[in-house]
């Protein structure tokens, strides 16, 4: 794949990735400011429930995959269970151990989680 079209995929992924975003970040906020769990926690939640919107559309749009979902469901299953881990670590870190302001933090693991699990589902759960 020439480097043209892998960038433009990942643009696109980052695009239907902010779908699963902006619903990960209305509950990290809305548990947050609820006083019902840390940053960490809440953004581990929003993060799930981010991945479960993000997986159909990844599957049609960003991949463009014919392959049988029984087949790439569990893989984006697992990546998606490596970001939310990745999120929660990162977050633990940068809220708590940094002391940033939630919403700081959570822009930066976000940008990290991103290319992680792009990578992970470029070359394993949607491979050409």
């Amino acid at each position: 794949m020439s480097d043209v079209r892998l960038a433009r995929r990942f643009v696109v992924y980052a695009g239907v990735g902010a779908i699963g975003t902006v619903t990960q970040y209305a509950i990290l906020i809305a548990l947050v400011h609820s006083g019902s769990t840390s940053p960490a926690i809440g953004s581990m939640i929003g993060a799930t429930i981010g991945a479960i919107v993000n997986y159909g559309l990844n599957r049609r749009i960003t991949f463009r995959s014919s392959s049988n979902p029984l087949s790439t469901a569990p893989k984006f299953a697992i990546v998606a269970l490596l970001g939310v881990l990745a999120n929660g670590v990162c977050m633990k870190f940068f809220a708590t151990g940094l002391e940033l302001n939630y919403l700081l933090a959570q822009l930066v693991t976000t940008a990290l989680v991103l290319g992680l699990t792009y990578l992970f589902n470029s070359v394993w759960t949607f491979k050409d």
